[in-house]
């Protein structure tokens, strides 16, 4: 496995027996709970919960929303902005540990037939492992998770990216059939620890189905066979395998804003540094400048406006009654001479560009120094500087999604009805998700309006803000949007993986076979191996996507 001993794990179960136990010396009394002897599966569930909740938020929130371009940073940028990634950037052990939790979850749910816990933890195991997958490609899967049982497992292999699919969907499937009794048939589901769903068995159930759609469309343009047996599987069978197509049953999680770890990334509250996270990160241009093409409500809802619109005049001033910024022609050439990129003089949103060299200097800010506020480019919307609120949240997966892969089979033929159909519920759903559900008629009615399959893609790239690793994961596979990169980018091409981790390289024997299997591009640069984030696992080997 990912170098976790054997002496290791066992040190963290038993630390969960010992944290699991302490004050519950009476739960034997109740027949439907779990004894004092073992793990209250109760417990592990909002460990493993708010572990993948905050990790879609670091992904989707972090670099990845940099590589789609939904924000970029103006300080301290390089890995967000410019996919300056290394092999020493990102590494999957925190998923394993959250994997070894998940593990125990479904084995003492199995042990005590609980059916709703160990449809739970086959969802969160999937969603984990599903994740990695997209991130790297080969994984260690079958023989993860085992260091316990000797030194034989410690160098676990590397399944094929194709094998952990299977082993998803076929999870997904038992969680779908755990999940399908009538509610009086589960028992000992503590609905406070239940951070996602607060117990609720059908919306579950939904989770699962969702998410093995979201999966058989991974698989769309590589295995479209496959794909498509799973998707009119899915689809033509309703009552069987429902699905999340309302925003109420989105899987999101909370943030509860009572410390710096468990709130909102960019909260001032426990970061008040004038150069903290809020203050660094902004909206990015590409995404801005598409919301004021379509005349996007979503917009307000997650950026500011700027402080101080520019305008161009004969002379430089502060118009003190609308508190405009007048500069003259002499102003803009020396600033566009140093910057290399023009002024914005948009008086409501202004983004900042991708991967540019001198981000604080943006727009003729005048305060220079990294990651501070720049008043004459948007900040993000005040209630970023929350530690938690209704629209924080972990947005696991969203009805809006689901519509729009519908959508999306429906232009394949895998899917009844129309493609417009489930593109216009998509935006719907993902209107009334942050709050601003009753502008959809003017907005589905104006430019919105459906005419491309290159619209769904668009819809749902903005759709997944904050959760910007779906964004990256479609545009690999379809070229879409067709996105730029900076003057500061490591590579002329966005990236299409993870670099394998140098500890993992160096503590598997089995990581080598992996590397050999990826396969480079013209944009790999100087990467000694295969290793490389410019690298085509084999979900996009043959496929000619997205480049």
């Amino acid at each position: 496995m990912n170098q976790i001993t054997s002496k290791l794990t066992m040190l963290i179960l038993g630390l969960l027996v010992l944290v699991s136990c302490h004050g519950l010396e009476e739960l034997n009394e109740n027949p439907n709970q779990i004894g004092s002897d073992n793990v209250d599966p109760n417990l592990l569930v909002p460990t493993v919960i708010n572990g993948v909740g905050k990790t879609v938020v670091s992904l989707g929130f972090g670099d990845l929303a940099g590589v789609m371009q939904h924000t970029q940073k103006d300080g301290w940028s390089s890995g967000h902005n410019a996919y300056d990634w290394s092999n020493d950037s990102h590494s999957w052990n925190g998923y394993y540990s959250l994997l070894i939790n998940d593990k125990t979850l479904i084995e003492k749910a199995e042990i005590d037939n609980l059916d709703f816990h160990r449809g739970v933890g086959l969802i969160m195991k999937s969603y984990l492992f599903g994740l990695m997958t997209d991130l790297w490609g080969d994984i260690p899967y079958s023989n993860a998770l085992r260091g316990a049982e000797g030194p034989e497992f410690f160098d676990a292999t590397f399944d094929a990216q194709k094998n952990v699919y299977e082993g998803i969907h076929a999870d997904l499937e038992t969680a779908n059939s755990l999940l399908s009794k009538s509610v009086d048939s589960y028992f000992s589901i503590n609905e406070t620890q239940d951070i996602l769903y607060g117990g609720d068995v059908a919306k579950w159930r939904k989770f699962a189905n969702s998410l093995s759609l979201r999966y058989y469309m991974r698989l769309s343009v590589k295995e479209p066979g496959l794909a498509e047996q799973g998707i009119k599987k899915i689809l033509s069978n309703p009552s069987q395998y429902p699905l999340i197509l309302n925003a109420a049953d989105d899987a999101n999680m909370a943030y509860v804003g009572n410390t710096s770890g468990d709130s909102w990334p960019t909260n001032t509250k426990f970061d008040s540094d004038p150069q903290g996270s809020y203050f660094r990160v902004k909206m990015a241009a590409t995404l801005v400048e598409t919301m004021q093409g379509l005349d996007d409500p979503r917009l307000g809802v997650w950026a500011n406006k700027i402080d101080q619109p520019l305008v161009l005049d004969t002379s430089d001033y502060i118009n003190e009654d609308t508190g405009e910024r007048h500069v003259s022609q002499a102003t803009v050439d020396a600033y566009i001479n140093t910057v290399g990129f023009p002024v914005d003089y948009d008086k409501e949103y202004v983004g900042l560009p991708t991967a540019m060299t001198f981000g604080a200097a943006y727009n003729l800010s005048e305060n220079v120094n990294q990651g501070t506020l720049n008043l004459h480019v948007s900040q993000l919307n005040d209630i970023y500087k929350e530690a938690s609120g209704d629209l924080l949240q972990a947005r696991l997966i969203s009805a809006a999604e689901v519509n729009f892969i519908i959508a999306e089979a429906a232009t394949k033929g895998w899917a009844s009805g129309s493609a417009e159909q489930y593109y216009n519920e998509g935006i719907k759903q993902s209107l009334n998700a942050w709050g601003v559900g009753d502008s959809y008629g003017d907005y589905i009615s104006g430019t919105a309006a459906y005419n491309s399959f290159e619209d769904i893609i668009t819809q749902k790239w903005i759709a997944s803000w904050s959760s910007a690793a779906e964004a990256w994961f479609d545009y690999r596979r379809t070229g879409l949007p067709n996105l730029e990169t900076g003057a500061a980018s490591k590579r002329p091409a966005l990236p299409l993986r993870f670099y394998y981790h140098i500890n993992e390289i160096d503590n598997n024997s089995n990581s080598g076979e992996a590397i050999d299997k990826l396969e480079p591009t013209q944009f790999k640069g100087d990467d000694v191996s295969n290793n490389s984030a410019w690298s085509k696992v084999w979900l996009l080997q043959g496929t000619n996507k997205p480049y």
